[in-house]
């Protein structure tokens, strides 16, 4: 068995790796680049058509985006993933495709005027539209036979509606292997969806990385930090904008919205409004409430049971049309607006950025990973401001991050997935992390549990049989590119730090008053060492 690597190597999007095994050539995800390009990826090294078989993790564009484009290319195979990926992809990638169209078109007005050689868009929704042809939906833990010797099955990886962990399994020369991707491996104790189930022993391992520097702390109360910021937020007049992942983080985000609104826990504006803005966030909300039962939480599967929608509430609005978005910030009452891209790197968020992001009553908050380089990874940073619409604007409003809220496990946890195991594997893989994470996740690997690991760079091959890489991208990384912002992870850390403290200082609200002024003294002597 062969592993290549090729995409999330060194960079926390764009997930890819061919396993050739019996002959067979076995592609798991094909994802889109997005935020900062550090590396030049490789190319997959056979031809479209010569894949065999396509697997696939979960319905995030980073791991799946670039299908359509493989079966454009050539590919006809099947794409295997769980049901609720497949129904969350049939409206991911016909989203995705339009947005290449659109960007195709407004290309080519412009090269009609300078003229500009005509831009091909990467794929059309007709190639999406063939990709969903060609998905077939599986349930968890069904052990398939892809071909002769070589099976697979998923495993909940509670990232995401329908993630999973693919665990492959090649039986080749009498002798059988056994390797598993996690896929994107969520937090624990989430709205909606269960917890990772523990991975089982494999010879080899592909794992994610993109917390593999950090930890969440204590499970905190998403529900009192967001009363906390919603109340605040709307006494000042302001509106709440959020930028939101529009499959996941957004229908995740309903539901502790809808725990406040019915609890009453917003004080003098009880009747507030909540938009969804984004046509793809909405088609993703009606698949969430479709009956999907398979994969949701206990608590979730209580509240069907009773009756009760857990992601629809009074003061809902869901708007799909550019009129419908134009009127929101039209409308002068504070409410909440979630809005996709999670990252601010595309679609109406970047509007209501612009709204919003100069005015001193509102807030903006983050409830997701922002890569460095995107628009949301420089407002975390502390930008003083933005540029939107070719317009240099303020960052006037308040910026806050949901604490703990992400999607990603962190590092003890992934750790925690891997001893699972029981014994070391053969080598554990690292890849979707950023540049230094993947490093030092591999290399806490060995410190902590024993395992070996190693973090490939694109291109990277590594034969089982030989029990090594086979080519010179193993020693020599791919020619770095530089990035458009360049990040700096050690002021990363440091702002992680300060998001840890103010989890700290809530925790301690109850702390008697003579220790709270200790602390209070600490902090204060801290801040007047630095605030120059």
């Amino acid at each position: 068995m062969k592993l290549t690597f090729l995409g999330a190597t060194h960079e926390v999007t764009g997930s890819c790796t061919l396993v050739q095994a019996r002959g067979k050539n076995i592609v798991v995800d094909c994802g889109m680049e997005q935020g900062a390009d550090i590396y030049e990826n490789q190319q997959l090294p056979i031809a479209p058509g010569e894949v065999d078989a396509l697997l696939l993790t979960h319905a995030h564009i980073d791991h799946s985006g670039m299908i359509p484009a493989l079966v454009k290319d050539g590919y006809r195979g099947m794409i295997f993933a769980t049901e609720a990926t497949k129904k969350l992809c049939s409206i991911m990638l016909k989203d995705s495709a339009h947005i290449q169209e659109s960007e195709a078109e407004w290309r080519n007005r412009k090269a009609k005027r300078n003229g500009g050689k005509p831009y091909e868009p990467i794929y059309t929704t007709a190639d999406a539209e063939q990709t969903m042809k060609q998905m077939v939906g599986c349930g968890y833990g069904e052990k398939l036979e892809l071909f002769p010797g070589i099976y697979v099955c998923f495993r909940d990886a509670g990232h995401l509606l329908g993630s999973a962990s693919i665990y492959l399994e090649v039986v080749e020369n009498g002798k059988t292997e056994t390797i598993v991707f996690s896929g994107d491996l969520g937090n624990i104790n989430r709205p909606l969806i269960r917890d990772p189930q523990s991975a089982e022993y494999c010879d080899y391992v592909v794992i994610e990385s993109t917390y593999g520097d950090r930890l969440h702390g204590e499970r905190p109360d998403y529900i009192g930090q967001l009363t906390r910021i919603m109340q605040d937020t709307f006494d000042r007049g302001g509106n709440l904008v959020v930028p939101c992942f529009a499959v996941g983080r957004t229908q995740e985000m309903l539901y502790l919205i809808n725990q406040i609104r019915s609890q009453g826990l917003i004080r003098g504006h009880e009747n507030f409004l909540v938009y969804v803005d984004s046509p793809l966030a909405v088609e993703a909300t009606r698949i969430y409430a479709c009956g999907l039962t398979e994969f949701y939480d206990e608590e979730t599967l209580s509240l069907l049971e009773q009756g009760i929608d857990p992601i629809s509430f009074p003061g809902l609005r869901l708007s799909v049309s550019a009129e419908e978005s134009k009127l929101i910030n039209e409308d002068t009452t504070p409410k909440v607006i979630l809005s996709a891209s999670g990252m601010c790197e595309a679609g109406r968020i970047r509007h209501h950025l612009k709204h919003n992001l100069w005015r001193r009553d509102s807030t903006v908050l983050f409830v997701g990973y922002q890569s460095p380089g995107t628009v949301g990874g420089i407002i975390v940073g502390g930008a003083e401001k933005v540029k939107l619409f070719g317009e240099e604007i303020l960052v006037n409003c308040r910026v806050e991050n949901l604490n703990g809220i992400s999607g990603h496990a962190d590092r003890d946890m992934l750790l925690g997935w891997l001893q699972a195991m029981g014994k070391a594997p053969k080598k554990v893989f690292v890849n979707h992390g950023e540049d230094q994470v993947c490093d030092g996740f591999a290399k806490e690997i060995e410190e902590k549990l024993g395992y070996p690991a190693v973090a490939p760079y694109s291109g990277d091959e590594y034969d089982t049989a030989k029990k090594g890489f086979t080519n010179a991208a193993a020693i020599v990384p791919v020619k770095k590119k530089q990035p458009a912002n360049k990040a700096n992870p050690v002021y990363d850390k440091l702002y992680s730090a300060g998001q840890r403290l103010l989890s700290v200082i809530q925790k301690n609200k109850g702390l008697a008053n003579r220790e709270l002024e200790k602390f209070t003294n600490k902090i204060k002597k801290l801040c007047d060492e630095y605030d120059r």
